[in-house]
């Protein structure tokens, strides 16, 4: 199991290049993962949701999601309160100190996970969450050294260079543990490693003699890994995107809306050498020269509507509408850009209704089940050039209008989404479309002519894991962690 000295030290990463790295191997080898707190989130074939990065991990060990993977995910809907999704499905909405009275009754269900995950199995590579010595939660813990001793399995720390102070994470940590989960602890990986190695010789010993845990390797900062789907909201902060491109690149423009969810939406465009993304921060406006302002998904809708409108993004949304400019909406960004979003039943946040944004004759009631679904179909939009798509449906809503009879797309023999009349204006509920090399080029080039882009992106992704299990297997001893995990 792999536990961090804190939140963000790339142990997602790691645990992606060591399921790779195991299958290049012959190792039957799958991700799990306790507990996950994240908005992006991916559909598994049977319906059911789990966090993005064990998505990306199980592809990595060449297997399909699987609602075991990651059997607690918390999706935040506001400061103090989130959904729970227990083994795939959907449990209702806690506030913060509610869901640590729930843990008790969880951690049964995270070990039946574990155990059906493992069967005819050589290895789990668990994922722990947040710092291994958060000592105000253990008692309650499934996500690390709580899930590790109930599992009774072993713990690689990993700690992050290049926020500073890895020294102080690694000895901290030890000194906070008891000595029953310092024993449980076998190594340390430092990850993100920028410079001369040669330089951390001395805190190496250091570190060993503080602690009596040994080095498994130093990772330096692996540059590919943007290539790779987003995890969470971690990865936006201040400057995030892509500027920077070539001459004239095709500029899209996000406004960071604050319970943004599935973002990774706009990863396939982000690695696009002829396109430029820039997430928008609060209080900035959107810019003039984009050629397509993106509304993505989010977990509270109608909270978010009202966010974007504290930002005056509504106003700026409008004037490049009036410019001739182009938007899509995907999700809840869909919705926001219709007449009204009604939410009466409280599912989002606090019943209510506002006013959309009015760029789609549209409009949405939160009833119903929650949609999960993979699908297949094909895209109609004028710029979609009838390619194929395939993707995921994750959104609770119902939908409908006039502008609804200009659908964005068919998919499993249904139209799915709207178009404004002069064709600027779409959204729709489809998620992960823009990762179809054919319908993501016809899209470009409906934006910008001439501009079609040339990244087979499904290729690159599977590129990249294989150059980040090469990356470890070059600075890790993985012979020694293999032995850790029982094997060899």
């Amino acid at each position: 199991m792999l536990q961090g000295t804190g939140s963000d030290v790339g142990k997602s990463l790691v645990v992606a290049g060591l399921c790779r790295l195991a299958r290049r191997r012959g190792l039957s080898v799958a991700p799990f993962k306790p507990q996950n707190m994240s908005n992006n989130a991916a559909v598994t074939p049977d319906g059911g949701e789990i966090g993005r990065a064990q998505a990306l991990q199980a592809r990595a060990a060449g297997l399909a999601p699987n609602r075991h993977m990651n059997p607690v995910l918390l999706k935040p809907q506001s400061e103090t309160g989130a959904q729970v999704v227990v083994q795939g499905r959907v449990e209702g909405v806690a506030r913060a100190g509610d869901y640590q009275a729930l843990k008790p009754a969880l951690l049964p269900r995270v070990l039946d996970s574990f155990r059906i995950l493992g069967e005819g199995r050589d290895l789990l590579v668990v994922e722990g969450a947040g710092s291994v010595a958060e000592v105000n939660l253990r008692s309650r813990d499934i996500a690390n050294m709580g899930f590790a001793e109930a599992a009774d399995v072993p713990v690689i720390l990993v700690g992050d260079i290049d926020r500073g102070g890895v020294i102080a994470a690694l000895v901290g940590s030890h000194a906070l543990l008891p000595e029953a989960e310092r024993r449980r602890i076998r190594g340390w990986i430092i990850n993100k490693f920028r410079g001369d190695v040669a330089l951390f010789d001395p805190a190496v010993q250091t570190i060993r003699d503080r602690t009596g845990w040994p080095s498994l390797g130093i990772l330096p900062w692996f540059v590919e890994a943007a290539l790779l789907p987003a995890e969470d909201a971690a990865s936006l902060g201040p400057g995030s995107g892509t500027a920077g491109k070539g001459d004239r690149p095709i500029r899209v423009a996000v406004p960071c809306l604050s319970r943004i969810a599935n973002f990774d939406d706009l990863d396939p465009l982000s690695a696009e050498p002829d396109v430029e993304v820039t997430f928008i921060a609060p209080g900035r406006p959107l810019p003039r020269d984009a050629d397509l302002i993106l509304l993505p998904g989010s977990k509270a809708t109608i909270a978010d509507l009202t966010f974007l409108r504290q930002q005056g993004w509504d106003i700026d949304l409008a004037a490049h509408v009036r410019q001739g400019g182009h938007v899509l909406g995907l999700c809840a960004g869909y919705q926001m850009l219709g007449t009204r979003v009604a939410d009466p039943d409280g599912i989002e946040g606090p019943p209510g209704a506002v006013a959309g944004l009015g760029l789609l004759d549209i409009a949405t009631v939160m009833a119903g089940e929650k949609t999960l679904r993979q699908t297949t179909g094909k895209a109609l939009c004028a710029n979609g050039g009838g390619e194929t798509v395939r993707g995921y449906e994750m959104h609770m809503g119902v939908t409908d209008g006039p502008d609804r009879s200009r659908p964005v797309l068919e998919i499993d023999g249904r139209p799915d989404g709207a178009i404004s009349a002069d064709g600027r204006v779409m959204g729709c509920y489809l998620h992960g479309l823009f990762a179809e090399d054919g319908f993501r080029r016809a899209f470009l080039a409906g934006l910008r002519p001439g501009r079609t882009g040339t990244l087979a992106y499904e290729a690159t992704v599977d590129r990249v894991l294989d150059r980040l299990a090469d990356h470890l297997e070059h600075h890790l001893d993985v012979d020694a962690i293999l032995r850790i995990a029982g094997l060899g």
